[in-house]
């Protein structure tokens, strides 16, 4: 695994909203286990729809599972009722849809809820 500047393994990505108290307690978790990961804020930096949908695959998860029910435009833009499509392209032009935090390493994709979730892929 190649090393940052730090001399930890860089080679892990989370998706991090620095606002969600689940997401912060994972960037600390990777952390802890001596990872120097990549931060992409995906508010400011949203995967593009391809990349979301590698993402959720990747997770062994389902649109569905991805996107935040919690979010008030989950029920503006009627998605209880949309096809996992149409839940997915709402994601990627809302990000504020997607769950998080999503973390990628070497060893597989998880989208960590429960936090715990991130431990199957360090």
């Amino acid at each position: 695994m190649p090393a940052g500047p730090s001399g930890a393994p860089h080679d892990a990505v989370i998706y991090h909203n620095p606002r969600c108290s689940t997401s912060r307690k994972t960037l600390d978790l990777l952390r802890d286990n001596g990872f120097d990961p990549t931060v992409i804020q995906y508010l400011k930096t949203p995967p593009t729809r391809s990349e979301l949908a590698t993402m959720i695959r990747d997770a062994g998860i389902t649109a569905r599972a991805a996107v935040r029910k919690r979010e008030p435009l989950y029920d503006e833009l009627n998605l209880a009722t949309a096809t996992d499509d149409e839940v997915l392209d709402a994601m990627a032009e809302h990000p504020i849809l997607i769950e998080r935090p999503f973390v990628v390493t070497p060893k597989g994709t998880r989208l960590a809820r429960p936090v715990d979730t991130v431990r199957e892929i360090l």
